[in-house]
């Protein structure tokens, strides 16, 4: 099998959940240029889950098989570091490359900036961006301007973020929109709205057609900014020229009509969507039933609920906690039980279930006068403390039970 062919099966064993298979298949590979392609796969996997302690192993065995290690696999160490907060981890990376004469290419430097800010402050990150520039390897290009501005943004310098940003512009691709993605995104950050219009309508000389990614963007930074009117006329002008409806680019102004409190809006814009072939996602649903949980349509919600739940085999949402706890309160008030038992059951299967949610369910089977033994045990196993409203609940619920059976 050739080299990259083994790299294939590793990432496709871990696309479907089964990182021990892929190990074990890296584990069996018969040269040294099969466990280089495969094992850049591997470590993904291994950053995916978080799995500090797998992905340092791996690295270890990896310096120790005497493979010749690229930059990416210390990128994704970086990117590892970051997303579990362990900053400080990140500059000892770079120590290692340079230990190993290992080049750094332009992630490897975005990476260090940022992890630099946010352990050290932005003189720090302003000196790994100065190394960059004197490093003849790389060529400095819009992302890690992007990346610059981003910090001063974050540390409230924005005549500097706003000088980043400008520079950052002349690197732009002249055949390429994604740069302008970022851009724009930043601009909304610093709240410039004329900003982020102008780059907008420069993105649309590129020539290409603009795909849901770039509607998506400038959509999210109008709402953000409260430019609805001109969401408004970005959209429209999606619509007329969509090939597919992607209900996701429809859901960002969806969601701006329910934050807004404007359910009306909302209702006309779904079943707008509706008559154009959309089809809704558990996102959609989501945001409906938030926002008709807000307004106290109740029988609406629990629909868009029920409808968000039978998707959950196609990927995995957690609804708001809050909005759960009103349904479950509802279903107290006004559910029939068997409805409202569905529903508690339904949000235990998918483990969401919390001390709110059953507590309420206790009161539901204490209000129907109906038995609750088996919810005790699915509460220890969803590991909820017992505390003493809950301890007082079981307590009725058990007298309850005495008495209809004296009776």
């Amino acid at each position: 099998m050739p080299a990259v062919a083994h790299a294939t099966k590793v990432k496709l064993l871990i696309k479907v959940g089964n990182l021990t298979a892929a190990e074990e298949h890296f584990n069996c590979l018969p040269n040294t240029a099969s466990q280089k392609a495969a094992c850049l796969p591997l470590l993904n996997g291994y950053v995916k889950e978080s799995d500090i302690g797998n992905a340092e192993a791996f690295m270890s065995k990896l310096v120790s098989m005497g493979l010749t290690l690229c930059p990416h696999l210390y990128n994704e160490m970086m990117k590892l570091y970051i997303a579990t907060s362990q900053f400080e981890k990140v500059p000892l990376v770079i120590k290692e490359m340079n230990r190993n004469k290992i080049p750094k290419n332009i992630l490897s430097y975005n990476l260090w900036m940022d992890a630099s800010a946010r352990s050290s402050g932005v003189a720090k990150a302003e000196a790994v961006y100065a190394e960059m520039l004197s490093d003849e390897r790389v060529c400095m290009g819009w992302s890690t301007l992007s990346t610059l501005a981003n910090i001063y943004t974050k540390a409230g310098l924005v005549q500097k973020a706003e000088t980043a940003l400008k520079t950052a512009e002349t690197k732009l691709s002249a055949s390429n929109s994604f740069g302008y993605i970022f851009l724009m995104t930043q601009y909304a950050l610093l709240k410039k709205k004329t900003e982020v219009l102008r780059l907008w309508q420069t993105s649309k000389l590129i020539g290409k057609r603009m795909t849901c990614a770039n509607y998506m963007c400038i959509l999210s930074c109008l709402v953000r900014l409260g430019g609805i009117v001109e969401a408004e006329k970005v959209f429209m002008e999606w619509e007329y020229n969509c090939r597919n409806y992607d209900i996701r680019v429809s859901n960002v102004l969806l969601g701006a009509y329910v934050k807004n409190g404007w359910m009306e809006k909302a209702e006309s814009l779904h079943h707008h969507t509706l008559e154009k072939g959309g089809c809704p996602n558990y996102k959609t649903w989501e945001i409906l039933m938030e926002g008709w949980v807000k307004s106290q349509d109740m029988v609406k919600a629990v629909t868009a609920m029920k409808k968000g739940f039978a998707l959950l085999k196609y990927c995995h949402w957690r609804p708001p906690h809050y909005t759960l706890v009103t349904i479950a309160e509802y279903f107290e008030k006004h559910g029939n039980s068997d409805d409202a038992n569905n529903f508690f059951r339904d949000v235990q299967r998918l483990g969401l279930a919390s001390s709110e949610i059953y507590k309420s369910w206790f009161r539901n089977h204490l209000l129907a006068k109906r038995p609750a033994f088996d919810i005790l045990e699915m509460m220890y196993k969803d590991g909820i403390e017992m505390d003493n409203e809950i301890s007082a609940l079981v307590q009725a619920l058990n007298e309850q039970s005495k008495s209809d059976s004296r009776d």
